[in-house]
């Protein structure tokens, strides 16, 4: 009954007792945000399974109550607290099972159809304004979530892994198949036979993808790093991405790509798009360390995607220039994570921008280009 955000349990006649115990559930898979509602499970005693509501619908296939809501909004979020709990969730019912959805986000449903109608063959029910009773043969109220942006296949239904869910979402958005190659390497087989067969062909560039962050963790240097990037041997793609691009553009693009660079933050997400043994490079920011390792190498090095790390100096952050090199976020960035969150947030999320060292970033550069050829 979702108009008051209720399950009801009918237990099977012979295991119905005198009493009827009741839960109250998160539905949200970020269980520690003080703003989610809960959903209300009640199991019916004997007494109450014979004046239950009558069924204004009947399902044949289980359903999963979920919440669309909390901290979504960037791809890393919208991967790791919804997509990646609901693939761990339901990917084993082949789409055979129905999303029951509270605070359903129209936006969140349209960008990422692709995958919501590919985990569920039905209609996906907006939980809050539905007035009527739904009965199902079984019914999951939450997400099973198994920590960030992470899969613990000991705790799937079959033995998924977070590489399974990349190469799942590879195959939902139609991207080339696992075994085909980078595309560097793609391009230069084809130049070889082109000029096995005489045709004289410039040598292909390796194709790398710059994220452009619009606010904070920006390159303020953005003309000068790109510039270096070409001049290291690299064709060059900047992009911006926004809550309102499709995923389907954007998931051609970085998988268009060898190379997936930007400064650490939520769209460096989008490496599930990359192919096997391409490359996130990962501009760490001051503070950053521990976060960029936790957040996106473990789980790159997961999905067999190589992962590489440039860490600025302090005078590569504009921390630097705002405060200067005694302040404590530059000179000892550990003691303001000691001091809580909010300090950190406040420092090393929000006000950092970068201003990259192009003769330092040089060498990291040509070590891309190595990885590459190997």
């Amino acid at each position: 009954m979702g108009a008051n955000r209720t399950v009801l349990y009918v237990p099977p006649a012979d295991e119905r007792g005198t009493d009827g115990p009741e839960w109250a559930i998160k539905d949200q898979s970020r269980k520690n945000l003080g703003d989610i509602k809960e959903v209300n499970v009640k199991t019916l005693s004997a007494a109450q399974s014979l004046v239950a509501p009558e069924c204004t619908s009947r399902h044949a296939v289980p359903a999963v109550l979920f919440a669309m809501n909390g901290i979504i909004g960037n791809p890393w979020h919208d991967l790791s607290d919804v997509l990646i709990p609901l693939f761990i969730t339901t990917r084993a019912y082949d789409g055979e099972v129905q999303f029951l959805v509270t605070e359903l986000q129209p936006w969140f449903v349209d960008k990422y159809r692709l995958v919501l109608t590919n985990l569920s063959r039905y209609d996906i029910i907006d939980f809050n304004k539905d007035a009527g009773v739904r009965c199902y043969p079984h019914i999951i109220v939450g997400l099973r979530s198994h920590g960030d942006l992470d899969i613990d296949p000991a705790r799937t239904p079959r033995n998924y892994t977070l590489l399974d869910f990349r190469l799942y979402i590879r195959d939902v958005f139609s991207l080339p198949p696992e075994g085909q190659g980078i595309p560097y390497k793609e391009a230069n087989k084809k130049n070889a036979a082109s000029n096995d067969n005489g045709t004289v062909t410039e040598n292909p560039k390796p194709r790398l993808l710059l994220i452009n962050r619009g606010e904070s963790r920006k390159f303020v240097n953005l003309p000068e790093v790109s510039s270096a990037v070409q001049a290291a041997g690299f064709e060059l793609l900047v992009m911006e991405p926004s809550r309102d691009m499709g995923m389907e553009e954007f998931a051609r693009a970085v998988d268009s790509c060898d190379v997936l660079m930007g400064v650490h933050g939520a769209a460096l997400t989008n490496f599930f798009f990359l192919r096997t043994n391409a490359v996130l490079l990962q501009v760490v920011g001051l503070g950053l360390e521990r976060e960029a390792l936790h957040y996106y190498g473990n789980q790159a090095k997961a999905v067999m995607v190589q992962h590489i790390q440039y860490f600025i100096s302090a005078e590569e952050s504009t921390l630097y220039e705002k405060y200067g090199k005694d302040h404590p976020a530059v000179s000892d960035p550990d003691s303001v994570h000691k001091q809580g969150w909010q300090g950190a947030k406040r420092y090393f999320w929000a006000e950092q921008d970068i201003r990259l060292n192009i003769t330092r970033f040089a060498p990291t550069l040509h070590q891309l280009i190595r990885t590459l050829r190997e």
